[in-house]
């Protein structure tokens, strides 16, 4: 797909949801810069990943990203049964353990 922003998965096949505003980062630090809509399937597929908002981003752009990241399966654009904890989105493991 063409004119998407860094933090779009090559396999993801949806459009961006708007302006780069967040840096997606994980737990070495490395990272892609990405619209809201990327930057949470980004964040929902690393572990131990980290996100910010741009110097420009308007305000609550890093926490919308982190909540909706939260329900977002790893890979979600990937088809097939998902039953392992590291298949599952933080809110579904959250319910699986009772919390």
């Amino acid at each position: 797909m063409d004119n998407r922003c860094p933090a779009a998965h090559p396999e993801d096949p949806t459009p961006c949801g708007g302006p780069v505003v967040v840096s997606v980062l994980d737990a070495v630090n490395a990272g892609a810069v990405g619209c809201e809509h990327h930057g949470a399937r980004l964040l929902a597929s690393l572990d131990r990943g980290r996100v910010f908002s741009l110097p420009d981003a308007p305000a609550g752009a890093a926490i919308r990203v982190f909540k909706a990241a939260a329900g977002i399966r790893p890979f979600c654009w990937v088809d097939g049964p998902r039953t392992a904890p590291s298949q599952l989105s933080d809110i579904e493991n959250r319910a699986r353990q009772g919390r």
